[in-house]
């Protein structure tokens, strides 16, 4: 399991086997099953989790009581909630499988620890960053220049593992639909 991480890692920074091995023994290998909470509103987010199997997904539950979901995360992607778990307080969100999932947990406290001792893993942690948000920045301008239905067609179109992987409901959610609205969209697809 660790292997896949390894792997990872060594495709965005230089890094020695030696110092790997060590930096990879911080990290906690869960196995999990589908739907399970692995952060509730209001608790502290202590760990950032990269994804080895399976899917997660971020999600609030707004006013209406409707979950909305804000980020999925399936093989090679890393989930948190990053407000929570950099300022450790409590997260207005929820963090949950969507699929029976392998994941490797990075806990506050050991990734601390970690930076210090490996601060080449700083520049890695950067690259992640940089990548999601530069994928949230293409997302929120999709929401102001696109059309529902164009919205749904470039998501399906860059991510059709996500398309094909994730329940109609919660990619609705993701993608601000109802599931009938969805429903219909692919419809038209089809035809």
């Amino acid at each position: 399991m660790h292997k896949v991480l390894a792997d990872h890692i060594k495709r965005f920074i230089s890094i020695d086997d030696k110092n790997l091995s060590d930096i990879l023994q911080v990290f906690q290998l869960l196995k999990t099953e589908k739907k399970q909470n692995l952060l509730t509103e209001g608790k502290i987010c202590q760990a950032n989790y990269f994804v080895i199997k399976g899917c997660l997904r971020l999600f609030f539950i707004n006013d209406k009581g409707v979950e909305q979901t804000t980020h999925f995360a399936i093989e090679n992607w890393w989930l948190a909630d990053y407000t929570s778990f950099e300022k450790q307080e409590p997260s207005t969100f929820f963090l949950q499988t969507v699929e029976k999932s392998q994941l490797l947990a990075l806990y506050y406290t050991e990734q601390e620890k970690m930076l210090k001792h490996f601060p080449q893993m700083e520049r890695y942690f950067r690259l992640m960053h940089q990548r999601a948000n530069a994928a949230a920045q293409c997302r929120i301008k999709g929401l102001y220049e696109l059309s529902r239905e164009e919205s749904y067609r470039q998501f399906n179109k860059n991510y059709p593992e996500f398309v094909q992987r994730i329940p109609q409901y919660l990619l609705a959610s993701f993608l601000g639909f109802t599931p009938e609205y969805l429903s219909e969209i692919r419809k038209k697809a089809i035809s």
